[in-house]
């Protein structure tokens, strides 16, 4: 009898991440890996935010404040398993006010304050 194997859906595609620029609040969403990626605003240069980012509206400043501390602690969106195929991503806080929390209980705890932004509740840096 012969088995079904179940090919890895990444493995067919190459997945497409959102590259931001937080000063300006933009995203372009591109294929995974390339380098150099322009913000067609200032010019300047954008971060690789990983392929999960949930891209806040321009005018929210609260929610791009989180982004921009979450890739100034150097993680990424992109909480998928190994290959991609897992079914949910990592948290990451979504409002400023998120990580101000996060980032209290995390130093009361003597958490690393990078680890404390993939918490999905401040009571979980005191565990």
């Amino acid at each position: 009898m012969a088995t079904l194997q179940v090919m890895c859906w990444y493995a067919e595609i190459r997945p497409r991440v959102h590259y931001v620029c937080v000063p300006c609040r933009r995203s372009v969403k591109s294929w995974w890996g390339r380098t150099g990626v322009v913000c067609p605003s200032c010019r300047g240069t954008m971060v690789d935010a990983g392929p999960d980012l949930a891209v806040p509206p321009r005018r929210d400043a609260r929610r791009w404040r989180a982004v921009e501390a979450v890739l100034a602690a150097g993680l990424r969106y992109d909480g998928r398993d190994g290959c991609g195929c897992g079914k949910d991503p990592k948290p990451r806080p979504r409002t400023s006010a998120q990580v101000r929390r996060l980032l209290r209980a995390a130093d009361r705890a003597g958490v690393a304050r990078d680890r404390a932004l993939t918490l999905e509740d401040a009571s979980d840096a005191y565990r």
